[in-house]
């Protein structure tokens, strides 16, 4: 099940048998911060890779078009029970196969083709399904952005409320993939009334945040909320869709028949034990830990003298502006990758360097906090960050700090159970 030697894939496939080891020594030796990344804890992948992934089951329990559903729809029900139950939501949809597919379906849902989405700006942290020009929800809708004060680098929600009510968008999107602060979603709620809109978050970077009580709840406050189960809940890679009652047919038919057809009920199983471990108070300590992680990597890379976006987090992540290094994105990250360090190019507000290239690089810490880090380990890893920005081109230091960045990382096993 684990890829261990006796594993029949080894006898049957020695070829991606060989691959998925690779997988496990690459992860063991280096150290993760990207921030959409994290390890999902052994019993979530034991139920990813069970026996429900021969089911085909479209529909919904009770209601399915294939027979023999019984154990699909006993494992979908509990896992919608454990979902609604975590968030306080009155219903949940678990079977969108990943968070954009979770968005296509509200945006299905609430909207017709050509209504106006309002959201945040890519390069101020918004995420590419919230309207970018080149993915579906921008070709489909029209879209009208906000963005971030240039100088605090902070939304600024009385220009959302002017943008609002000049533009009169349907849909109102909160959230995204790169912003580092806290999010007022009751401010949110009060600029949606104000012009008759929908109120979507996508909270699926900041979910588990929300499950351990150490980040603002969306759920009280919107109509639609969106999410993953990889980030911050660590589970399985999918998507899921909380609603207001009053959505909740119409959403699940955006799901299917609408953007899908059979669920993937191997993955719904794993995001059950998902829910059911983030329900317990051992997690809510994961998530204050990953904040204080990152809270602490962060005041590192400050006293080294980084720029760091609006000056601080409140979550899982934080961006370095790169410009004052004389260093690019996307040369950090080649050079933090060279060094064992995996974390990604990233624009940064107002950015004027391509998104191939990028001014910044975004930093989180939900991975190595599963690993055992905490925020007196941050100062060492913040120590070899800066060493490898500071010596980007320079291959022989590069080298000596792989060395030292695989040690580190040996000293926080990722599944020692598989050893």
């Amino acid at each position: 099940m684990y890829c261990d030697d006796k594993s029949g894939l080894k006898r049957i496939d020695p070829e991606v048998y060989s691959i998925i080891k690779k997988e496990i020594e690459r992860e063991r030796n280096r150290i993760n911060l990207i921030a959409s990344e994290n390890y999902a804890p052994l019993p979530i992948l034991e139920a990813q890779a069970s026996i429900l992934t021969n089911k085909y089951a479209e529909g919904y329990p009770g209601a399915r078009y294939y027979p023999g559903c019984e154990p699909s729809d006993m494992v979908e029900k509990i896992a919608i029970e454990r979902a609604n139950a975590l968030f306080g939501s009155e219903h949940a949809n678990v079977q969108p196969h990943s968070g954009t597919q979770a968005n296509m379906a509200v945006y299905m849902c609430a909207l017709s083709p050509g209504d106006l989405i309002m959201a945040m700006d890519l390069t101020c942290g918004g995420h590419l399904s919230h309207g970018a020009h080149y993915n579906y929800s921008g070709v489909i809708y029209r879209v009208v952005f906000y963005g971030v004060d240039r100088k605090s680098e902070v939304l600024d929600y009385d220009e959302i409320e002017q943008i609002a009510k000049k533009e009169r968008p349907k849909l109102i999107i909160a959230g995204g993939s790169s912003y580092p602060r806290k999010i007022d979603f009751e401010a949110f709620r009060r600029i949606a009334d104000s012009v008759g809109a929908i109120l979507l978050v996508d909270m699926a970077h900041f979910s588990g945040l929300v499950a351990g009580k150490v980040h603002p709840d969306p759920v009280p406050c919107a109509d639609f909320v969106s999410s993953t189960t990889h980030k911050t809940l660590r589970g399985p890679r999918g998507g899921f869709v909380l609603c207001k009652k009053k959505f909740a047919e119409a959403l699940d038919r955006a799901v299917f028949p609408g953007i899908q057809g059979g669920p993937m009920m191997h993955v719904i199983a794993a995001k059950a034990t998902c829910f059911s471990e983030a329900m317990k108070h051992e997690f809510s300590d994961y998530a204050r830990a990953i904040v204080e992680n990152a809270k602490a990597l962060c005041e590192k890379m400050k006293s080294e003298g980084m720029r760091v976006v609006s000056g601080g987090t409140d979550t899982h992540l934080f961006l370095l502006d790169l410009r004052p290094l004389e260093i690019s994105g996307r040369e950090a990250q080649e050079a933090l990758s060279f060094a064992g360090i995996d974390a990604n190019m990233n624009v940064i507000p107002y950015d004027e360097a391509p998104a191939t290239i990028t001014s910044g690089i975004r930093i989180g810490t939900p991975a190595v906090t599963t690993r055992g880090m905490r925020p007196e380990h941050m100062q060492k890893l913040g120590d070899i960050i800066a060493r490898v920005l500071r010596n980007v081109g320079n291959r022989g230091a590069l080298e000596r700090l792989r060395d030292e960045v695989r040690e580190f990382a040996s000293e926080f096993p990722v599944y020692p159970e598989l050893d």
